[in-house]
């Protein structure tokens, strides 16, 4: 837990002559000094306490509280110098050589001139696992109330409990924090950044592996309770640490630490510092696109949804809404339900207030019908609305909301608690300046059950139409199948003297001139021997579209025009043919 000390600095350059910097002598085991803790986290709202020296190694100064260690029997400060010893050997050999070397170093040898950093235990509220004072950090003469060390508090009570190695991990990040982005670059990062990488420290060393007991499990129940707190608005509230922790949990699972790394190795800050590193890891997602591509993983964690493949440096084909920590498998919130009844139409409108980077989910279910969902924001809202619409075989699509510039949308859904069973909306203000502050929105769904009735009928009608044109289709056939095996007269013999082509012929007609046309269309093209009826038919027409194509240049010319082998003999056609009878 940070507290972020602001100090303004005007200093005149003769004080250093007076007061120079203060540098520690040689600590001894045993020595007691008096600290300044921080009230609103000390279990009595103390502001300076009596602590001694309890441990002294080559990183560490392990000091504890006077009035909790004379409280003890001698069997228990037994106890504790053994734990305190475990503690040490973690510090040194795991958390300090991991962190430094993925984050970078601590101030070294910082404002009292010794490399060595001082833990200070005592009594703290029972909510607090420890925490990071930045004013320490600052010589008296800017901050009177300064410890002038590198330190960091941890709580009393967690003293034989495992989790402490995370407490102490996450404030020691704090510390790399400061040196890294204040000190060597001048920046002070937003205050939930600094959060989010110092409660991902347990994760990165592997405290989180065993998740029963863990600082994951401990976010992941955060989170459940108030899923819908803010990411950015920090109120060092035990949501604040969920909802950071679950996303810094993703943000890593598909872009890796190097975002956290780089981030922080930038003057940049906040989400700022994030699109930078994101950028300059090759990645085409920014901050906006990972928080919405989160808030859907919160709710269906499912890696078989809307696969894709990323760019850049591991590029690979992954999964977009679902956790790769197998810790978080099985992590999926519920979201707020709207039941709609089932036999009447109904209408529901709801208005919230929300905050800029916070998601809220809302699933609507029941009703029947058409389903129509409208959404209303406000214009200075940003708004994103992803929706999961799932279907009767429980298979789920992601969508999004196409807002207007009055960040306004509509859609309807047909079939509504038949083909498909529920609508869950996301909605989410995404400001990129971190605007502070509750936005409204609202949104409604109305369903119709009247325009199913309507629907359906329709449908009904449309089906029966098609049969109709099936049988039409069948029987017009049938006719077809008749006329072509119709006998003629003047199906054999020759074309009679005298005979010429007077009138135009087409399909569907019945005519003895059709019988000398097949005449013809016999010795001109390849083409199966006729039955001899007078009945233009389909295998007529494509006979006479091929005798088209075969003389299309001396028609046209007698039609005037560029013909087109449609099958239809008129002049320009008849014309040929009686050319063929030799008139």
């Amino acid at each position: 837990m940070l507290n972020n000390l602001k100090i303004k600095v005007i200093l005149i350059a003769t004080l250093f002559l007076v007061f120079p910097p203060i540098v520690s002598a040689d600590a001894t085991l045993g020595e007691k000094v008096s600290f300044f803790v921080d009230s609103s986290f000390d279990a009595d709202k103390r502001t300076q306490i009596g602590a001694q020296l309890q441990k002294i190694t080559s990183k560490l100064y392990i000091y504890i509280d006077d009035a909790w260690w004379n409280s003890l029997t001698f069997d228990r400060k037994q106890e504790i110098n053994s734990t305190l010893s475990s503690l040490v050997e973690e510090f040194e050999s795991k958390i300090y050589p991991t962190l430094t070397s993925t984050f970078g170093s601590e101030p070294k040898p910082g404002i009292d001139g010794d490399e060595k950093i001082t833990i200070l235990i005592h009594m703290m509220k029972k909510e607090a696992g420890g925490y990071f004072n930045s004013g320490n950090e600052y010589d008296k003469l800017q901050n009177p109330n300064s410890n002038e060390r590198e330190m960091v508090y941890l709580n009393s009570d967690y003293i034989f409990n495992p989790i402490l190695k995370s407490f102490l991990a996450h404030e020691f990040m704090h510390l790399i924090n400061f040196n890294q982005k204040d000190k060597m670059r001048g920046a002070e990062e937003e205050v939930w950044l600094n959060e989010l990488r110092a409660d991902y420290a347990p994760t990165l060393l592997g405290y989180d592996s065993e998740y029963e007991g863990s600082n994951l499990q401990r976010r992941v129940n955060e989170f459940l309770k108030n899923p819908s707190d803010s990411l950015t608005d920090w109120q060092s509230a035990p949501a604040d640490y969920g909802a950071l922790n679950l996303f810094s949990q993703y943000l890593v699972d598909h872009y890796g630490v190097k975002i956290l790394v780089d981030s922080l190795e930038s003057s940049k800050k906040g989400i700022e510092s994030i699109n930078y590193a994101l950028l300059k890891a090759g990645f085409k997602e920014d901050f906006s696109q990972i928080f919405t591509d989160w808030v859907i993983t919160v709710l269906v964690n499912n890696c078989n949804i809307a696969p894709y493949r990323t760019e850049g440096s591991g590029a690979g084909l992954v999964t977009k809404y679902c956790y790769l920590n197998p810790n978080l498998k099985n992590l999926k919130l519920v979201p707020l339900s709207n039941f709609l009844p089932l036999n009447s139409d109904s209408v529901l409108s709801v208005n919230y207030l929300t905050k800029n980077w916070s998601a809220n989910w809302y699933k609507i279910f029941g009703g029947g019908g058409t389903l129509t969902f409208e959404f209303n924001g406000i214009n200075n809202g940003n708004f994103k609305v992803p929706y999961l619409l799932c279907d009767s075989s429980g298979s789920c699509s992601v969508n999004f909301l196409n807002l207007n510039e009055n960040q306004d949308e509509q859609i309807i859904i047909k079939d509504f608690n038949t083909k498909y069973t529920s609508l869950t909306i996301i909605p989410s203000v995404q400001n990129q300046n971190n605007i502070s502050g509750n936005f409204s929105f609202s949104w409604s769904v109305k369903v119709n059950i009247q325009n199913q009735e309507e629907e359906l009928l329709i449908n009904k009608l449309q089906f029966q139409l098609e049969a109709l044109k099936t049988q039409i289709a069948w029987y017009q056939n049938k006719i077809n199948e008749i006329l072509d095996k119709k006998s003629s007269s003047t199906s054999t013999g020759n074309i009679p003297s005298g005979f010429i082509f007077k009138k135009n012929l087409s399909f569907g007609m019945s005519d003895s001139d059709v019988v000398y046309l097949k005449m013809i269309l016999d010795k001109e093209i390849n083409h199966e021997k006729w039955s001899g009826n007078d009945y233009f038919g389909s295998k007529t027409l494509e006979a006479v579209k091929v005798f088209q194509k075969k003389y299309r240049a001396e028609i046209s010319a007698t039609a005037g025009y560029q013909i087109s082998a449609t099958g239809f003999a008129g002049t320009g056609t008849r014309v040929k043919l009686n050319q063929l009878l030799g008139l």
